[in-house]
């Protein structure tokens, strides 16, 4: 597993010449990074809470400061400013993120993974947050393990690298050896993280609390519970290890993807030891300019896990994040996360069933689609507005899967679309659904996100096709 994706100075120091500071300036940047590797991340609520609102008023102040001097400017200086703004923004977010970590740094993955939706300073900078958010300094490390595994790492490995490989949203991974001579990763959970979430959804829901009179607010906060559900999940690592497992077992039958074989002997619940991989990332890969064969070939194969696990596993692979794919060197796919593992039961696969066996070009069957999806009451479903909306974000689910031949997932005008409809339900607060739609929509959307970074073209109708008739 490796992560040769650029480091945060690098990123600094490509920024404009204005922007990059006086050498005192960009040591003082540098010296903050470096510690924020001697501190855990903060895990008070009343703390995450202040750290968030200081993030969000030095944002506010970089764009009005940017369209005040706007203002004065002319059309193509307006564009430079606007471009700085997204700059200084981004790496306050990066910071801010970064030390935050938890939730908070998943934000800023997910802000990063998305850049038909995302200003592309933020894309370039917060990409960062995949692999190098400010990792723990070695001896924090050394402590927590001795807790962990109950010796120092160099006594428990055979090797262990001081240095972390990555580091991102919970935790930071280090290579080693075992004993037995096999190389491995070592992924070591940040102290605390899983109090952070709370945290952060308890500060989420004050923030909420005057609009608890709005229509769906019981719908609303069921999906919130849902996705701190699932996050916490997430800070448990003998349940990945078990989700690891049974993935590794669902998809044996596909010869050019891999899961890692994962080492409970050498892990904890805070703790996780696997296989290392000799692959790289998305961006990585793409540098190399791959043949557009190759390419396709990799995107077919995402998809092509992702629904099998979905068909036969009733399961969804919810952080489908650049982070979390490896492309080795032979053409197979490494498949290296299993935290954000989506267990579906048997009524939300029936529902969900209906968009497969019941086309949205049918008036009858798109009304039970959608009444069932998103809980709609009678007086709900004779709203045309929502019912138009509702079927413009399915449609657009549902068009690769409807286009017998290979799709262009390299079009733009796909992932725009899209999420101009999913804004549209946020904006006319059309949200309320089942809770594993949140799961569903964080599945397609970032699948076929991998598929735009890859310009892929793939005929995910046969795919989808084949897996539901071996399911």
């Amino acid at each position: 597993m490796e992560a040769n994706d650029p480091k945060i100075g690098d990123l600094i120091s490509e920024l404009p010449e204005d922007l990059r500071g006086s050498a005192e300036e960009k040591a003082g940047l540098e010296r903050m990074l470096d510690a924020l590797t001697h501190r855990p991340a903060p895990t008070g609520r009343v703390l995450r809470m202040w750290c968030l609102g200081s993030l969000q008023a030095k944002l506010a102040a970089a764009y009005g400061l940017a369209w005040l001097r706007g203002s004065f400017t002319g059309t193509e200086r307006k564009a430079q400013l606007k471009n700085e703004a997204h700059y200084r923004g981004a790496l306050r977010t990066l910071a801010g993120m970064g030390y935050m970590r938890g939730a908070m740094t998943k934000l800023g993955q997910v802000m990063s993974s998305y850049p038909q939706v995302t200003p592309k300073q933020y894309v370039e900078t917060l990409r960062a947050l995949h692999f190098e958010a400010p990792p723990m300094h070695f001896s924090l490390l050394r402590e927590y393990l001795r807790g962990e595994l109950g010796a120092d790492p160099e006594d428990v490995f055979a090797e262990f690298d001081r240095k972390a490989l990555a580091a991102a949203s919970l935790g930071q991974v280090h290579r080693a050896r075992l004993k037995t001579g096999e190389d491995v990763v070592v992924k070591v959970q940040y102290p605390g993280i899983a109090k952070t979430i709370h945290g952060d959804f308890a500060n989420l829901r004050l923030l909420l609390a005057p609009m608890r009179l709005m229509r769906d607010w019981d719908a609303t906060m069921a999906q919130l519970e849902e996705i701190e559900r699932v996050l916490t999940l997430e800070t448990d690592y003998a349940a990945e290890l078990a989700n690891a497992e049974e993935v590794r077992s669902e998809l044996s039958g596909l010869e050019d993807v891999i899961v890692p074989r994962m080492y409970p002997e050498h892990s904890t619940p805070h703790v996780l030891t696997m296989e290392h991989l000799p692959g790289v990332h998305v961006q990585d890969f793409m540098r190399s300019r791959p043949a557009q064969s190759l390419r396709n070939r990799h995107a077919a194969q995402i998809f092509r896990a992702t629904s099998r696990l979905f068909h036969s596993g009733r399961m969804l692979a919810a952080d489908p994040n650049p982070g979390n794919y490896l492309f080795l060197p032979d053409g197979r796919l490494g498949l290296i996360d299993f935290g954000c593992l989506r267990r579906l039961d048997p009524d939300e696969q029936e529902t969900v069933n209906l968009g497969y066996t019941n086309p949205l070009d049918s008036e009858q069957a798109a009304s039970v689609l959608l009444q069932r999806c998103h809980l709609l009451s009678e007086t709900e479903m004779a709203d045309s507005e929502r019912l138009r909306i509702l079927r413009e974000v399915h449609a657009w689910y549902w068009q690769p899967l409807t286009i017998d031949g290979e799709f262009d997932f390299s079009d733009p005008e796909h992932l725009r679309r899209g999420f101009e409809s999913s804004w549209s339900i946020l904006r006319r607060r059309y949200h309320k659904a089942m809770p594993v739609l949140t799961w569903m929509n964080r599945t397609f959307c970032g699948t076929r996100a991998m598929a735009y970074l890859l310009q892929a073209k793939v005929n995910l109708a046969q795919i989808d096709r084949e897996e539901l008739e071996r399911a």
